[in-house]
Order: C-alpha cells, then structure tokens, then sequence
C-alpha cells in the first residue's frame, strides 16, 4: 500500500491518485523494484485537493482519517510506503521528521511502514532524487527479505512425505 499526502489538480480532475508528474516518478520508481501500479493500493490521507493545492491542515486530515482507517483494514497492507512528510504525521505520529526517517522500516501493530521522500519533492528540489531512488531500493531490499522469509515458512510447513511400506507376502 502506498499514502501520500492529498490529490493534485490532475488527480481532482481523473479521479485517480498519482497521474501528473508525481505519479510518473512513481511509476518510474516502482518499476525500478519490479513493481506496477497493479502491485499496490495507492491512496492518499486526503481525499479531496486542498484549496490553491496548499499543505493538508490537521482538522481536514483528521476529518479523512476514518476512511483511511478503513482503507487499512480493508486492504490489510503487510508495507505501507509512506510518502513525505504529511503522511508520515498522520501514520507515525510521534516519529522523526522525513529526512531522519526515510527509507528506515518501522513496525507498528504488526504493519510495517517504510516513510519515503514525496516523489513530488524529488522533482521540486533534484538534490533527492537520489536519496528518494535509494529509498526504494530499501523498499525491495525489506520486500526480498519478506519474500525470502514467506519461502522458508511455507518450505518449513510442507510435511515430508513417509515412505510408504512395502507389504510382502510373508506378513
């Protein structure tokens, strides 16, 4: 699952998160760790675009949380990727800033969250690009060892397989 901050104009005007210039960085970088849009959930802690597309205040992001909250439980995500600083407040209250905390993964009530810069940040300000693509090579590097972990469990629970006797004809 992936939340970010609030639709922009483009994503007002098509109903679907992430379709501007954001939303082709994402894709870029997605596709960088093996990943589609067909691979994730993505929403947003606001559901409708900020007027002047200003920052989200924390009465509207509050007035947004039951339905994210229900976007979790609905979806039941193992990873959230959260992008930038307004959905790390809202999903990590209490935690680092963005630029601490990005590409760390953190455990919370058995949802691991991964916080990550804004790809829209990335295109405003070049010098995080860089950080923003080694963030998701963290995102793959945590999704390989959830991977490699899921094998060894399901290997674990296989039941070997008994030989089976051989019946003779002397009893």
């Amino acid at each position: 699952m992936i939340v970010g901050e609030a639709p922009g104009q483009n994503e007002d005007l098509q109903g679907e998160p992430f379709v501007g210039a954001a939303g082709k960085l994402l894709d870029q970088l997605l596709r960088g760790i093996g990943l589609s849009r067909g691979d994730v959930f993505i929403t947003n802690i606001l559901k409708c675009r900020p007027p002047g597309n200003r920052d989200p205040q924390p009465a509207e992001a509050e007035a947004c949380s039951p339905y994210l909250e229900q976007q979790l439980r609905l979806i039941k995500p193992e990873v959230v990727l959260v992008l930038g600083r307004h959905a790390l407040t809202r999903l990590l209250p209490g935690y680092e800033s963005i630029s601490r905390l990005h590409g760390k993964v953190v455990s919370k009530d058995g949802v691991t969250y991964i916080p990550v810069y804004h790809p829209a940040a990335a295109l405003y300000n070049s010098f995080l690009m860089g950080p923003l693509e080694q963030d998701f090579k963290a995102v793959k590097s945590h999704l390989d060892r959830v991977e490699e972990r899921r094998q060894a469990l399901a290997v674990a629970a296989t039941p070997v397989p008994k030989p089976e006797e051989q019946l003779t004809l002397f009893g």
